[in-house]
């Protein structure tokens, strides 16, 4: 019979002969085009070409193959470009062919590398990052992957472990074993280009190239000219999600059955608590490597309802179950509201009453916090002195639970029996903490509680050399201990470290953009953008 296709019998697709000839799951991209070519290399029925008889499939090199030129090419990297383009290319598409990606030698080493670079404790197998490097990485990895070759694979439960929230209350941690964080990170790595495709501007949790610093400082500019914001929280998220739900979710984009079982493997895997295994039903095991990627496939749904039917109303932040809308009036405020809510039942989740609140931001009535920031208006006092007229804007700074935190962390490690301690030793311990938190803190209006800070580091370094002086203390020795003097021990001084993250995407030798010179002639370098506010209103 004569086949419908106009291709004809030459351009006809074989049947394909084994795994090294599955043509459909990547994209090639040709290095010399045609002159008037479109780049592409699409193949047959929207396939894509790739090279026959390799596992990598995907993975093919591109590039000159002369040995002067050839560079080292990161063929995990490289995978995940392709999967991500393949399914930006189609967004319906279902992938097929992950599983066999998974216990790849090389995809098994880069989780093996990240994994190491968390760190963590050890699961319920007692089994440690060390023992693995004493029992031989290769030898570790390659048993695993003809665990995974074969079909053998079965997770482990996790261990329950709990850390203090902010609030007072305790934060359930499911910790797997060393074996299944490498298999997650692997899963990760394979999986989380596909769904990348589909995520939306307005996620910045658990995502590459996306930070919290980005998430603060799309807030800052909302600012400008907004002045109503819904500060939402998800009640108990990582614990309500619904598994079949979810699985709902992952087909739309995975059909590979293995990588879906392997998934709900680790959802049902169960928790040891006390001695005791306890089934889980609902939530994810946060602690997990792929949690994150699943909660965020999970929020995508309310990313994508927002998108579509609520726009209008605001701008959606969210961070993980952490979400802000910033909108421009309270009607609006109250109808985003309204929304949320709608979109998170069809999920079954539901907002947290007490942490659920609608703010009004106008002269810097109310403020709210938003991953450890405390965001309220401020009037410019540049322009007050200058002009005579209030204007406000968007102010970041640590928020009060923030300013708790590094106070107690430095109280731990600046207690009074550590005075005859080597000072320096002493301040060694406390580079690490002041570094890291003036790093994420760096980046808005904290210059003054940075300064308080620093005080209150001097304080408790002055009070041990009190304390180490006793009955001889000489007055004139105690006045020599002043900040310059521990700083010049070595002590992290977080005055003067902060810089807005627009200030360094440009060269201190190059013009700034336009807009953040206009900003800094009006506020100075530290200061935010503006909105001016009539007082009749």
């Amino acid at each position: 019979m004569q086949p419908s296709s106009w291709l004809g019998d030459a351009n006809r697709p074989r049947a394909k002969g084994g795994i090294a000839q599955r043509k459909s799951d990547g994209v090639i991209v040709p290095t010399k085009v045609a002159p008037h070519n479109a780049i592409g290399g699409k193949g047959h029925e929207r396939g894509c070409v790739v090279d026959e008889g390799k596992r990598e499939g995907m993975t093919g090199t591109t590039g000159s193959n002369h040995p002067d030129l050839r560079k080292e090419v990161d063929k995990v990297r490289q995978l995940q470009r392709r999967l991500c383009a393949a399914a930006k290319q189609s967004p319906k598409r279902r992938f097929h062919a992950l599983y066999d990606r998974m216990w790849r030698s090389d995809v098994l080493d880069e989780a093996w590398k990240r994994v190491k670079r968390n760190r963590g404790s050890a699961g319920l197998d007692s089994q440690t990052i060390a023992e693995v490097e004493q029992y031989g990485v290769e030898r570790f990895l390659g048993e695993l992957s003809g665990v995974l070759r074969e079909g053998e694979y079965r997770p482990s439960a996790t261990l329950r472990r709990y850390i203090p929230k902010a609030d007072g209350k305790q934060r359930p941690l499911g910790i797997p074993t060393v074996r299944d964080r490498v298999v997650q990170m692997a899963a990760k790595l394979v999986l989380e280009p596909i769904f990348e495709a589909d995520f939306l501007p307005c996620s910045y949790g658990y995502r590459p190239k996306r930070s919290q610093v980005m998430a603060l400082e799309a807030l800052r500019k909302l600012g400008y000219q907004h002045h109503h914001v819904l500060d939402a929280d998800i009640r108990d998220y990582f614990g309500s999600i619904d598994h079949d739900k979810l699985m709902k979710l992952v087909t739309r984009r995975v059909s590979d059955r293995r990588v879906l079982k392997l998934i709900r493997q680790w959802l049902e895997a169960g928790v040891m608590e006390d001695g005791e295994l306890r089934s889980t039903t609902t939530g994810v095991p946060q602690g997990g490597v792929i949690s994150p990627l699943l909660s965020n496939i999970y929020l995508h749904v309310l990313d994508l309802l927002w998108s579509r039917h609520s726009a209008h109303l605001g701008t959606l932040v969210r961070y993980a179950d952490d979400l802000v809308v910033v909108c421009k009036t309270k009607q609006q405020g109250e109808d985003a509201e309204r929304d949320v809510r709608k979109y998170l039942a069809r999920l079954g989740l539901e907002l947290h009453p007490d942490k659920t609140r609608r703010v009004e931001l106008y002269d810097g009535q109310q403020g709210f916090d938003f991953l450890g920031c405390h965001f309220r208006k401020r009037v410019s006092g540049a322009i007050l002195e200058r002009q005579g007229k209030r204007v406000y804007f968007l102010h970041r700074q640590p928020s009060s639970r923030a300013m708790k935190r590094i106070r107690q962390k430095v109280r731990d490690k600046t207690p009074r029996g550590r005075c005859h301690a080597d000072i320096r030793k002493v301040i060694a311990d406390l580079n690490p903490v002041l570094r890291g938190w003036g790093a994420y803190f760096g980046t808005g209006n904290a210059a003054r509680s940075f300064n308080q800070i620093d005080s209150y580091v001097h304080e408790r370094l002055r009070a041990l050399h009190l304390k180490r002086a006793g009955r001889n203390l000489d007055a004139r020795v105690a006045k020599t201990w002043t900040r310059d003097y521990f700083w010049n021990l070595g002590l992290h001084r977080l005055r003067g470290t902060v810089a807005y993250p627009e200030a360094t995407q440009y060269r201190w030798h190059e013009s700034p953009p336009t807009s953040r010179v206009r900003e800094i002639r009006t506020h100075g370098f530290y200061g935010g953008r503006t909105e001016t506010h009539n007082e009749g209103k």
